[in-house]
């Protein structure tokens, strides 16, 4: 059976970290390592999360000197990884008990080397908001639009080889989506709802400006458009954005 390394980032997420964990540790598909990025310079949370690692034995924290964000400390935890296979969550998302006995079953029947799932948007006291369903995508599809919910992915190791998380503060989970469907990868869709994603206020996520600021970086400097179609691209991004 395949190891699975779940990486997970922790900045200041307390309130949701145990139970977000909790759906991890209850996968069907248990051959697994967690490694928890702690990636804050305060650090009156590590006491907690040690209590929590104390739980698994499968569980290893990687602390950060200083905050690097979460792109860079995916990087930091991809390169301590020992599994074949890389499924990425983070601190405050669940996951359903099947998703990764499902997904790794759906990657090994079809040879894949990337896979994602649908998922529920959720509030920060669990109630569903929305719903994305999720479909097969290549790098045409994803530079119009970023359909890839990042707790839903599990991709191969080896597929990543240079092409790692770039240092964004939002969208750099995009990025890295567009450089691999750029060298012909397809974002293979398991069509069933098996991951919850958080929407708080708190979430770099929900900023409005951040995010259009780093659209328009993810074309312009890291695909290397034109201002003029940076601008084009980050004007159909939002409206796509926009219809959901």
């Amino acid at each position: 059976m395949s190891l699975v390394s779940i990486i997970i980032p922790y900045f200041k997420k307390k309130n949701y970290i145990k139970s977000t964990i909790k759906s991890i540790l209850k996968q069907k598909f248990q051959n697994f390592e967690i490694l928890i990025i702690y990636d804050d310079e305060d650090k009156s949370d590590l006491t907690f999360l040690n209590q929590i690692k104390k739980s698994d034995k499968r569980i290893r924290i990687i602390i950060n000197n200083k905050n690097i964000g979460a792109g860079l400390s995916r990087n930091k935890a991809i390169r301590n990884c020992k599994g074949k296979f890389i499924a990425f969550i983070d601190a405050d998302d669940l996951w359903k008990s099947e998703k990764l006995q499902k997904q790794i079953l759906f990657m090994k029947k079809k040879n894949i080397n990337i896979s994602h799932t649908s998922y529920s948007i959720i509030d920060k006291w669990n109630k569903k908001i929305s719903f994305r369903k999720a479909r097969d995508l290549t790098f045409n599809d994803l530079t119009k639009s970023c359909d890839v919910g990042l707790s839903t992915v599990v991709l191969k190791k080896k597929i990543l080889k240079k092409d790692y998380f770039v240092n964004l503060r939002t969208k750099e989970d995009y990025v890295l989506w567009l450089k691999l469907s750029k060298r012909g990868y397809k974002f293979y869709a398991l069509k069933q709802n098996l991951v919850s994603w958080r929407s708080t206020s708190e979430s770099l996520s929900s900023s409005t400006l951040q995010k259009l600021l780093d659209g328009y970086k993810v074309y312009r400097n890291y695909l290397k458009y034109s201002i003029f179609d940076s601008f084009i691209k980050l004007i159909l991004l939002s409206l796509n954005y926009l219809k959901k």
